[in-house]
């Protein structure tokens, strides 16, 4: 349930949610997963209420996840121009939720639902409201997005999620990882600007079959995903007969894998950053599994996070 201050910490208002062994907690600002635990074992890296949000950790990315190259891209004939938030970069990353106060609109002692409005601005002129529901059973956390168009005419959009999935003791180097894609996107090395698609055992990054981690630096999109008969792909991450798993379907195509390294030795490597998309980097230019989404209509995707 909402934790009630009269001054919210920096990260927002906190929504706590369990279900037996699981517990949870969203921060308000960019919908944040702040804390996903089992039987009192982290999940996700978690962060402090009062912190201010380290590496978009947690958040909600929307009407993009990841990149857009140098914040410009066209629609329609016309060109817009969208704030470089990646400066070092310059580019315009993970879009324009991650810092909106979302507003509780449900909630329950396993569940919670928020959402907030993403106004016309430069560069994204659309009005579109975003709605976030996390919800806790004995499958983990389910979260889905549902984004909803009020503006006039169609808007670009894609999203996804940005949890640092933990598997246990030590780092990332550690643990064992399965990733059921085939094909990899690559990126220029200083930029991150994507190039071509290539097959995951040329450049090195196969995890079909599971494999530790290693020493191996990955920031990099992945596609071609094996999945169920329900086309639900699974990633699995583990430390001994321990570990996490994130499951997603047919409407995120894509997952960003980033290793989450750091200058400071303390501070990386301690998660590996999961995220299934809708579309891959820099689709605002490229158009490829773009969702474009029509005046009054709404898409939605899920994903879920559990205990291993």
């Amino acid at each position: 349930m909402a934790i009630v201050n009269s001054l919210a910490p920096v990260s927002g208002t906190q929504h706590s949610i369990s279900h037996g062994g699981y517990r949870a907690t969203i921060a308000s600002v960019g919908a944040s997963l702040r804390e996903l635990s089992f039987d009192g074992r982290d999940l996700v890296v978690p962060f402090d209420a009062d912190e201010l949000r380290p590496k978009y950790r947690g958040a909600t990315l929307a009407p993009w996840p990841n990149r857009v190259t140098d914040g410009r891209y066209e629609l329609g004939g016309e060109a817009f121009q969208l704030p470089l938030t990646e400066a070092a970069r310059g580019h315009a990353l993970h879009g324009l939720a991650v810092w909106l106060d979302f507003a509780v609109t449900a909630e329950s002692t396993s569940a919670v639902t928020l959402e907030a409005t993403i106004e016309p601005q430069d560069g994204y002129p659309w009005r579109v409201l975003v709605s976030v529901t996390n919800s806790l059973s004995d499958d983990g956390l389910a979260t889905t997005v549902t984004a909803t168009n009020l503006s006039a005419t169609a808007a670009p959009f894609g999203t996804g999620p940005h949890p640092y999935l933990v598997a246990g003791p030590g780092r990332v180097d550690d643990w064992t990882f399965e990733l059921p894609a085939a094909t990899v996107l690559q990126v220029t090395p200083d930029r991150l600007i994507p190039t071509e698609l290539l097959d995951v055992d040329a450049a090195g990054f196969d995890w079909r079959t599971p494999r530790p981690v290693g020493d191996t630096f990955v920031d990099h999109a992945f596609t071609n995903l094996s999945r169920d008969g329900s086309g639900v792909a699974t990633v699995r991450l583990l430390s001994g007969d321990t570990g996490v798993e994130m499951a997603w379907g047919p409407e995120c195509p894509w997952v960003q894998i980033h290793t989450a390294d750091l200058p400071n030795a303390e501070l990386s490597r301690r998660g590996l950053a999961i995220e299934p998309m809708t579309c891959p980097p820099d689709a605002f230019n490229s158009g490829t599994d773009l969702i474009l989404i029509g005046s009054g209509a709404s898409t939605s995707a899920s994903w879920v996070i559990r205990a291993i």
